[in-house]
């Protein structure tokens, strides 16, 4: 197999990732981060089965599951307590399950490897320009400082991509106009969702989540990320509401999350997040690479993101193994990601408008059809494979290990049968 020098730029949980695989097949890799001090940005997550096996083919799922808690599924209801999601992952398996998890629980085990690896790092590098030159492809910051000349480069800066910005072929680029303010919680005792994702609806325009993940790494306290949909252009009217105000209306849409809002005093407790529907042509240009939201980005509502970049740093790294002219790896990248990629983007695109938007007939629509739905076994089935990360068309699906790969880069040493006996 040829190695490479190779540029990872963004250190979050897909640029780590990435800089890991790579590293296990042999590659040079060179991984920049814009800030001093790289951490986690966001709450918590939820860890599917296809970022479980992700994390296996890594040998860092064990850690994981100590950290993370095992979820059976997602239970949503409206305000008045009709039931609109039930779902749990064992329709589809008794091994299936997700593993709510702290972003920075992840970001440890992932950082923690690669200083044991010891991978390069180069922090405060924000890499904002690329150029081919000759048969490489140079990096330089925003200072202007030249970073280097690599076979390859991979963005994995998220979002806001200023490489994705300058150099792919963007189709799609709009923001949406729901996005959420977030915070994390201890969980109190006796919480009876312990292991579900816990949604409450008022028609699409409100929604508030409760997601337990587990615990930080040298802490035995479980914690739990609290949710509130929030319009982008109503923050600075949010921020100005009386504190309490706001902590009444969550208990009022939602009376059992009272002891988790309470423990938030200020709106600075909170951070906003927003998000966006970003479409590329192809993941991919003349050695350069897009992985993770740098790739696509959705809207959060099928709980995909942080699952589709682990994936896309295996798969990567699989071409590159298994294709030795650079180009012809980077379509081989284009082509196994395209329809699983797809699909995701389709749905969550779809699925928005049910959950954050101000119609009201979409509210409706969803809490008169959702739950007879998935009354029907075919649809329960394939409401469990969409929200385990397996879908890769209406009608197609893959296992975990189809998707990232079956051959271990390093050996996993347990598999995600542990949850058999929570209920």
């Amino acid at each position: 197999m040829r190695t490479h020098s190779i540029a990872v730029c963004g250190a979050g949980i897909g640029g780590l990732a990435t800089a890991l695989a790579l590293d296990a097949r042999g590659h040079q890799v060179t991984l920049f981060e814009k800030v001093d001090s790289p951490r986690p940005v966001g709450a918590g997550f939820m860890l599917q089965p296809t970022g479980q096996a992700a994390l296996a083919r890594l040998g860092l799922l064990a850690e994981a599951l100590t950290l993370g808690r095992p979820l059976a599924g997602i239970a949503g209801h409206t305000r008045a307590g009709r039931t609109i999601f039930d779902i749990d992952y064992r329709v589809i398996g008794e091994a299936y399950f997700g593993l709510g998890l702290h972003r920075g629980a992840l970001f440890h085990i992932l950082d923690a490897e690669r200083r044991r690896r010891q991978i390069v790092l180069a922090t405060g590098a924000d890499i904002a320009t690329t150029a081919l030159v000759g048969n490489k492809r140079t990096v330089a910051d925003t200072a202007g400082h030249d970073r280097g000349a690599y076979d390859l480069v991979i963005d994995a800066t998220g979002l806001h991509s200023s490489l994705r910005l300058a150099n792919a072929d963007i189709r799609l680029n709009r923001p949406y106009p729901y996005g959420a303010v977030w915070g994390v919680v201890r969980e109190p005792p006796d919480w009876p969702h312990a292991h579900t994702l816990a949604q409450r609806y008022d028609g699409a325009s409100r929604m508030a989540g409760l997601l337990p993940i587990g615990q930080l790494s040298g802490s035995d306290q479980p914690l739990t990320a609290f949710f509130w949909s929030l319009k982008n252009v109503d923050l600075d009217t949010w921020r100005a509401t009386p504190f309490d105000a706001w902590q009444s209306e969550v208990i009022a849409l939602w009376p059992a999350a009272e002891p988790f809002v309470c423990q938030f005093s200020t709106h600075a407790e909170l951070a906003p997040a927003s998000y966006c529907d970003v479409r590329l042509r192809a993941p991919v240009t003349e050695r350069l690479a897009f992985v993770g939201d740098s790739a696509r980005a959705a809207s959060p509502q099928l709980g995909q993101g942080a699952n589709l970049a682990l994936i896309d740093a295996l798969v990567l790294s699989d071409c590159l193994a298994a294709v030795p002219v650079m180009a012809s790896a980077l379509a081989a990248y284009a082509r196994e990601r395209h329809a699983h990629s797809r699909f995701y983007g389709r749905a969550s695109r779809l699925l928005t408008p049910f959950f954050q938007s101000d119609s009201r007939l979409a509210g409706a629509v969803r809490d008169a059809t959702f739950a007879p739905l998935a009354r029907v076994p075919y649809v329960r089935r394939e409401m469990v494979r969409t929200l385990a990360g397996l879908k890769t068309g209406l009608f197609s699906h893959q296992t975990p290990n189809g998707l990232v790969g079956s051959e271990p880069i390093e050996p996993a040493s347990i598999t995600p049968s542990t949850f058999r006996d929570v209920t």
